[in-house]
């Protein structure tokens, strides 16, 4: 204005102005009452002509405004916001906050911004692989979290962005989210640049209420389905707040043994609404509102997902792997996909590769269950089966429980998939996760896929063969990792810190009936680890191989009693301080100490 305005009018002004008369001026300049005041006339007609000629200049009042609501905002947020955060809002991007996974928003399509899990989601939904509808907040709203929260426009702008998507889901799959009629339910998923298996919070079934079970009830024909699912989401949302696993599997061991029903797919639909009924009692013993509306369920699960980032066993892993606490996660939000549904349901986790061998054979290997769902096989809390017949024969399974026996259309699916990725797109070997809903190939989704991790020859240890008999063969698990070793049982961090104290060089080998991730100070500090249940894609195969310990899962003949510091295996009562001996390649294991030596793997 100055410039352009009146550094180059008003001097000219101030010099004909006064040369004019009252009434030689236009009656817009009039002067009215004050003719003899020549300074007077001479600053209301400059005012007025500076006044038009900025008026009339396209955009300049329009900027005008903009820099003033500018001015305003910047005034606003420096009272409200604490000043260390002022630095981070002028940083924050909220075009980056949310972002599809079909169609990723540009500048956020890599690993910081999407984390590990939501950017390959992003590629194998570009090759045409089936990938359920969804999208990702990224890091972005991870680091400016504090904005989001304490600012109430960056606030309803997240919001806005995150609801936008949910209307996009709702149009791609022709559901409601919060509609009993026909109901949309979501998993809400963690996803940093650098995987931490089981170690941040998963919701699942996010959006669910009595009323919408009873509309999935309705439209499926299926109770026990109904129930189960909103038990799952109950588990979820309560482990999410801080609940341990155990309050829940107690509910329903107490179920089994009342009822005198082994597992839980036996149950009848009935049965199953009382175990969800108890579950939501629970919650609510525990000062937990499940009852909230859909929306906030979804709001709340991610702040929870975002929140577990910084929870003891993150920490904890962290540390151990030496990552770093700025990553920060992605939260990917999708929809849910039914293992449950049925017997000919269901959910697992394989790898392209056998994870014990090195090379580039492509060999599908992992774990599955028919009737579950996805959290179950990866926490270990199942009896699984094996993928391939291959795969049953060397970890000494039944063949006839395999996928490729079972479900020869999924197998067929997962196996041709693999060969597109691996050998077309030339990815590493990877670990998949996957859920159908039918025994047909369009039944299955991917769920997730990363690297597997490093599969090289390296020496393990084996028993040393002795001149008389082998001690008594206890059972047989899976092994998953390491070789051959002995050491002492123990229960808790209490006893390996003891043996530790007053044997330093002896192995210790941690027995529980299944871990979580909760678990991790124990396996880190222990040298083995056997688990009763679980299979070569649990969380404890996934843990103990990452930290190079050696491993045997799912020993059925295994049953831990941790409260009373003891465990049965192969018929034997035991306790803290005895020797057992474990295979980490066979799986086998034996009562007390055996000699061991180094050898090659082949």
């Amino acid at each position: 204005v100055n410039d352009f305005f009146n550094n180059i009018h008003q001097a000219n002004l101030f010099k004909i102005v006064p040369k004019y008369a009252e009434t030689e001026l236009l009656p817009k300049f009039s002067t009215s009452g004050h003719e003899h005041d020549q300074e007077r006339k001479v600053h209301r007609v400059t005012e007025i002509f500076l006044r038009e000629r900025i008026a009339s200049s396209l955009g300049l009042q329009q900027l005008d405004h903009f820099l003033a609501r500018i001015l305003m905002t910047l005034h606003h947020q420096r009272e409200m916001l604490p000043r260390e955060n002022l630095q981070l809002l002028l940083s924050y991007d909220p075009k980056k906050a949310v972002t599809s996974i079909g169609s990723s928003t540009k500048g956020v399509a890599d690993i910081i911004h999407l984390g590990n899990k939501g950017l390959n989601l992003v590629r194998i939904k570009n090759y045409g692989l089936p990938v359920p509808p969804g999208f990702i907040i990224t890091t972005e709203v991870f680091r400016c979290r504090a904005i989001i929260e304490e600012y109430p426009p960056a606030r309803r702008n997240f919001e806005e962005q995150l609801f936008s998507m949910v209307r996009q889901l709702e149009r791609e799959t022709g559901k409601s989210f919060g509609d009993p009629k026909n109901p949309l339910l979501l998993s809400v998923r963690s996803g940093s640049a650098i995987s931490q298996p089981g170690m941040m919070n998963t919701f699942v079934n996010v959006g669910i209420n009595e009323d919408i079970v009873h509309g999935l009830i309705k439209n499926t024909g299926n109770q026990w389905f109904g129930w189960d699912t909103y038990r799952r989401f109950l588990q979820s949302f309560g482990m999410g707040y801080g609940l341990e696993r155990d309050a829940f599997d107690e509910i329903i061991a107490r179920s089994k043994e009342r009822l005198g029903i082994p597992f839980k797919r036996e149950f009848s639909g009935a049965q199953m609404k009382l175990i969800g009924l108890e579950y939501r009692t629970l919650l609510k013993e525990n000062g937990l509102n499940p009852d909230m509306s859909p929306r906030e369920q979804l709001l709340v699960a991610i702040r929870k997902v975002f929140d577990s980032w910084y929870s003891p066993k993150a920490n904890t892993y962290r540390k151990i792997m030496g990552i770093s606490d700025d990553w920060g996660t992605a939260v990917t939000v999708q929809v849910m996909v039914f293992g449950n549904f049925s017997a000919s349901a269901g959910s697992g986790v394989f790898f392209t590769h056998n994870p014990r061998w090195s090379g580039d054979m492509l060999v599908p290997w992992g774990d599955f269950t028919p009737g579950n769902q996805g959290e179950d096989v990866v926490s270990g809390l199942v009896r699984t089966h094996p993928i391939s017949i291959r795969q049953a024969e060397a970890e000494n399974r039944d063949p006839a429980t395999s996928l490729e026996t079972l479900f020869p259309a999924i197998y067929h699916s997962l196996r041709e998939w693999s060969k597109e990725l691996v050998y077309e797109h030339r990815w590493s070997p990877q670990e998949m996760e996957f859920t159908f809903e039918g025994p047909r190939e369009e039944d299955l989704y991917f769920l997730q896929t990363r690297d597997m991790g490093m599969r090289e020859r390296k020496t393990e240890s084996s028993f040393e063969p002795g001149t008389g008999p082998l001690p008594p063969v206890l059972g047989h698990g899976i092994g998953v990792s390491g070789g051959a070793m002995s050491g002492r049982i123990v229960f808790s961090i209490e006893e390996i810190t003891r043996w530790r104290q007053e044997e330093p060089g002896t192995s210790l080998i941690l027995l529980r009936n299944d871990t979580v991730p909760d678990d991790i100070r124990e396996i880190y500090q222990a040298d083995g680890l056997l688990t009763a249940r679980g299979g070569s894609t649990s969380h404890a195969a996934i843990v103990a191989h990452r930290l190079g310990k050696t491993c045997v899962v799912g020993c059925s003949r295994l049953t831990c009693v941790e409260r009373d510091r003891m465990c049965i295996i192969g018929g034997r009562k035991l306790g803290p301080g005895d020797y057992l001996s474990i295979d980490g390649r066979e799986g086998s294991i034996y009562l007390g100490k055996m000699k061991v030596r180094e050898r090659e793997e082949v």
